[in-house]
């Protein structure tokens, strides 16, 4: 049984609000060129095609707003979308979305990284899939192919076995009334992603399905140039 019903509000979360400090530049990664536009763009575009009658919301910084509408207008942008102002923190960036959101009429609801321009409709197809009563949420993942160690308090490491990990990636799908309930919560700084905070909530059955090699998030340069030479135009 799905949680949701076809006459729900099924809504994408795109994080945007992001300093992206680690990559450089005059510009948060998220509005960088990709394909002579803001990677932004692309990443709408790309969760509009896979489930094209879910609202979008953007979180964006109250810095960038206008410069992001100022990058629409210049680039001839007008996929429909909402616009929310971000908090101290990514989860409270969420949240402030979430605070949006009527619990009487919502759906599905996914939260997804900006920097994350390449999700497809399987993967999004496979996450819905999982969506049910006993899994309110859903988590696409991909192995750890590196070698991994785990440091110690004291400065010293170990090796772990690293087929018992798996690398998160996002969109991350939610049943919508489940993730307003659990963003009610104090806002600590372990909740690193959605499914931090729905488990600190309680909502511990979430389910793994197969996320994609692909599905990277953009974090430096080079980055960029993997997904032109791989990708294609959205």
């Amino acid at each position: 049984m799905k949680y949701y019903t076809e006459s729900a509000a099924n809504v994408h979360i795109v994080v945007a609000a992001g300093s992206g400090s680690r990559y450089g530049g005059d510009l948060p990664k998220q509005f960088c060129d990709l394909w002579g536009r803001p990677m932004l763009m692309t990443t709408l575009e790309r969760l509009h095609s896979c489930a094209p009658d879910a609202r979008i919301i953007v979180v964006l910084s109250a810095d960038m707003v206008e410069a992001w509408r100022e990058m629409c207008t210049e680039c001839g942008f007008t996929l429909p979308h909402d616009i929310v102002t971000g908090g101290p923190s990514r989860a409270h960036s969420v949240k402030n979305a979430v605070d949006t959101l009527d619990p009487e009429s919502v759906g599905w609801v996914t939260v997804h990284d900006a920097a994350r321009p390449m999700v497809t409709g399987d993967m999004m197809a496979r996450l819905l899939a999982a969506l049910d009563d006993f899994h309110p949420g859903v988590i696409p993942v991909v192995p750890v192919t590196d070698s991994v160690r785990k440091v110690l308090p004291d400065g010293s490491s170990v090796a772990v076995d690293r087929s018992l990990y798996r690398a998160v990636q996002t969109p991350q799908l939610f049943d919508g009334r489940t993730l307003i309930e659990a963003y009610r919560q104090e806002i600590l700084p372990t909740f690193t992603d959605d499914a931090s905070v729905m488990e600190a909530a309680g909502y511990t059955a979430l389910a793994l399905v197969d996320g994609d090699p692909s599905n990277i998030k953009v974090t430096n340069p080079g980055d960029i140039a993997r997904i032109e030479i791989n990708g294609s135009v959205a």
